[in-house]
Formats: C-alpha cells, sequence, structure tokens
C-alpha cells in the first residue's frame, strides 16, 4: 500500500491529533504490477481437488521466480528517498521549535482569543491558524516530494491543478478533525491534570474506529473516484474467493487512480458496515488475473485475521503512552522553558507545538517495533493468500511487478527496513513464495479451518 506511516510528514503539517488519525490507517496492504504470462489461468475457487493438484504441478513446473536486482533508477529513488526522509524529521522537529521557541505560538494564542473571545471558538481559530500556517512552511519540500519528484522518476500522471487541489482538501479534512477532537484533550487536562492522559487515551479506542468507519465513505472519496468494478467476470472471481475465505459481507471497490500515478496499489480499509477492499485501476491494468487473484487473497487476509482491528487497538496503546509521556516530561520542559514559550501549562492551547514535538520523539522511538509488528502481519497475509491460491509462480511474480512498477528495492537495508518498512523486504516476499508449498508434502495449512470448502 501507499506509506500512509509517514509521521514526521504529518506531525508538521496538521497536528499530533491528525497523525493520530493518519496512524490509524496505517493498515498495511499488499500492491502488485504490470503483465504476466499470458498463458497464466486465472484461479477458481470452485476447482476440484483432481484439478488442484493438476494446477500445482503445472505450477512446480514453472520453477522459482529469481528476485531481480533493482534498477539503476530504483536505487536512485531508494537512495534519494532515505535523504528526503531524514529531511522529513528534521523538519518535523525544528517546525514546532520553532514555534516555541520564538514564543509565536504564544502569540497567535493570544491572537485568537482575542477574537474567538470564548476558550472553545478560540481554540478554533488557533487550530485553523496554526494548521494553515503549518502547510504554507511545509509546502515547498511537499510540492517537491509530492509532484516535482514523482514526475522525474514516471511515477506521476498529477496535473499541477489536481496536486494543488487534493493537497487543499487534505489541509481543510486536517483542520475539520483538529477542531472537532482537539478541545478534548485540552478541557481534560484542565478538569483532571493528573489523570487527562488517561481519559484521553481511552477516548481515543472509539475514535479510531469512528475513522475506520467514516473514512472509506466520507474522506477517500473526496480525492479519488471510487466504483464497481468494470470488469464483472474477474469481480465474480474475486467474490468467490472471498466466499471461500469465509469473508462476508465485504465489497470490492476499483478506484481511478491512474489519474494520479503510474504506480500500483490494492488495500483494505473501512470497520463493520463500510469494510471494502479497493483496487487501483493501475493493478487492474498491469496484472494478470491469477496475480490479482493472489493480491485479492492477500488482501482478504487482513479482513480474515482481524488485523484492522489489532493495528487500531495497538495503536490506541500506543497513544495512551505517549500521552503519559507527554504528562511526565512537559512539566519539566515547562518549568525550565515557560517563560521563553510564554506558557507555562500544558492546558493552554499554545502547547500544541510542544504536544506535537513530544509525541513525535515517542512515535519515533517507537516505529521499529510498530513496524516490526505490521511487517508481521504482511507476512501472515501472504501466507493466507498462497494457501487460499495455492499459485506460488504468480504470487512471486506479482511481487516482482510491484517491485518494477513501483521502482521497488527488493534488498533495503536494516536501517530502511526498521524504521520505514511497513513491509517484509520484496526480495523476501518473492523467496517466500518459491518456498512455502505445504499442500505439496501433505502438511497441514495454518488457516485451512478459515476456509469454505
Amino acid at each position: 500500500m501507499s506509506n500512509f506511516f509517514n509521521l514526521p510528514k504529518v506531525l508538521s503539517r496538521f497536528g499530533w491529533l491528525l497523525v493520530l488519525v493518519v496512524a490509524t490507517h496505517a493498515m498495511p496492504s499488499g500492491v502488485l504490477a504490470q503483465e504476466a504470462d499470458p498463458s497464466s489461468a486465472p484461479v477458481d475457487s470452485s476447482i476440484t481437488a483432481e484439478e488442484a493438484e493438476i494446477a500445482q504441478e503445472i505450477d512446480s513446473s514453472r520453477g522459482p521466480v529469481s528476485v531481480p536486482a533493482p534498477s539503476e533508477k530504483a536505487m536512485r529513488y531508494y537512495r534519494s528517498g532515505n535523504v528526503l526522509w531524514w529531511i522529513n524529521l528534521a523538519v518535523s522537529i525544528l517546525i514546532p521549535i520553532l514555534f516555541l521557541w520564538t514564543g509565536f505560538s504564544a502569540r497567535l494564542r493570544g491572537w485568537a482569543t482575542g477574537l474567538g473571545k470564548k476558550w472553545f471558538l478560540a481554540l478554533g481559530v488557533y487550530l485553523v491558524a496554526f494548521n494553515v500556517l503549518n502547510y504554507l512552511l511545509n509546502l515547498p519540500l511537499s510540492y517537491y516530494q509530492g509532484f516535482v519528484r514523482q514526475h522525474a522518476y514516471d511515477l506521476s500522471n498529477q496535473t499541477l491543478g489536481k496536486w494543488f487541489g487534493d493537497s487543499i482538501k487534505g489541509l481543510v479534512v486536517g483542520i475539520i478533525i483538529a477542531v472537532l477532537v482537539t478541545w478534548v484533550p485540552y478541557l481534560l487536562i484542565r478538569k483532571s491534570p493528573r489523570r487527562w492522559w488517561l481519559y484521553t487515551g481511552l477516548a481515543v479506542v472509539p475514535f479510531f474506529f469512528l475513522i475506520n468507519m467514516i473514512a472509506p465513505i466520507w474522506i477517500a472519496p473526496l480525492f479519488n473516484e471510487f466504483g464497481p468494478m468494470k470488469d464483472q467476470a474477474l469481480e465474480a472471481q474475486i467474490l468467490s474467493l472471498a466466499d471461500r475465505a469465509g469473508i462476508e459481507g465485504g465489497r470490492v471497490f476499483e478506484v481511478d487512480k491512474s489519474v494520479d500515478t503510474e504506480a500500483v496499489n490494492a488495500y483494505v480499509s473501512g470497520f463493520m458496515g463500510t469494510k471494502r477492499i479497493v483496487l487501483w485501476d493501475t493493478i487492474i491494468e498491469k496484472l494478470e488475473s491469477d496475480e490479482l487473484l493472489f493480491v485479492m487473497g492477500h488482501e482478504m487476509g487482513h479482513f480474515a485475521l482481524g488485523h484492522v482491528v489489532k493495528l487500531t487497538l495497538a495503536i490506541s496503546a500506543l497513544v495512551m503512552l505517549g500521552l503519559y509521556f507527554i504528562h511526565r516530561v512537559s512539566g519539566g520542559l515547562l518549568d525550565r522553558y515557560g517563560s521563553r514559550f510564554g506558557f507555562s501549562e500544558l492546558g493552554d492551547f499554545a502547547s500544541l507545538p510542544l504536544l506535537m514535538l513530544l509525541m513525535g520523539v515517542f512515535f519515533f522511538l517507537l516505529t521499529p517495533g510498530f513496524l516490526a509488528m505490521s511487517r508481521h502481519y504482511e507476512h501472515e497475509s501472504d501466507r493466507f493468500g498462497l494457501e487460499l491460491t495455492q499459485d506460488n509462480h504468480a504470487a512471486a511474480t506479482a511481487f516482482v511487478k510491484l517491485q518494477q512498477e513501483n521502482l521497488g528495492n527488493p534488498n533495503p537495508g536494516p536501517l530502511y527496513k526498521m524504521w520505514r518498512s511497513g513491509h517484509p523486504p520484496l526480495g523476501e516476499r518473492i523467496e517466500f513464495c518459491n518456498s512455502y508449498r505445504p499442500w505439496e508434502s501433505g502438511e497441514a495449512l495454518r488457516y485451512d479451518d478459515r476456509f469454505r470448502k
């Protein structure tokens, strides 16, 4: 999937609460691409045992898929992306410090209080102004990173108007969410200075699930057009596969992403009645049907194994710990630097840059652990997809095409894996697809009890 867990970028733009909203969409997903061998046959979930055995023999005869070396362009993209990651991290630290050290946040609060009069209105005015200023400070880097660089590597189809329009929509959505929810922790800080972190942490759990529920129907369609799959035959195959995976009530959507990008992706989103599998039109165009069915099997694994719920609960727990970290650390900082900051209490909403900074530091330190959990879930979904389709060759070639289409590096360095990657390296995933064949030796499948016969 797209890398939603870009904490420094979000922190520097929309503030700490929006970062938590975005973090709830860190549900990693499979991504694939390009065209496969035209002789590849679609997986039919209703095949007989004899036909499945024949298909396995054919698959075995095709042999293992080699991990291709990354192109020179892919390595340039990888190295420049690492540099940009450090720049984003520095910006996410420097901007809150700038607001604090200059006393500007306190002056902005004073200005907002003069306009808003009442506390809630003043907070709203402050949040609007603060987010707009953050947006403008980040705009040059965002423009280069999201528009110029993507075009330079032939990964983007966006016009400048589309990119800027989406950017403004993101700003507006961020402001609305911030205004709607940021008053909660500040009110709790004022009402319960010693327990505010606990009550806020408990409140974010239903909030995260609500965001997961409404984002697919209210937020995502603001940026792209979602609709039913155009290929009805392929949709029927996917729904048949979903039925075999024991998934009911889910829907498959095709999204018009070719207007934005040449890259490929598929992901899961939603909760309860809004759960869905989303395919970019680019992945439908560039994948053979057997490869696409493996991708769908992977995405179904996220649903069947409860990864969305598990990750949401994990993030909620991390948020509570992060709030406690802020509670413990902020007092000493305010005692020492409060006169320079222009405020002496955390309950003063001029402290928002301080909350951003401390939450950013906390999440940065915890990022390796969270991403390790995410990689584990991705690996389990790969296993689920393989057991569901039993088409190792299609799975491996799908990952090869992902690497080629998205300029991937199949074997990134250990620091990249620890701090940036919510998915296992592509090289590892291809090798796993080559080697994981328990059905050929009569071994029990890990998820066989989840499949409908």
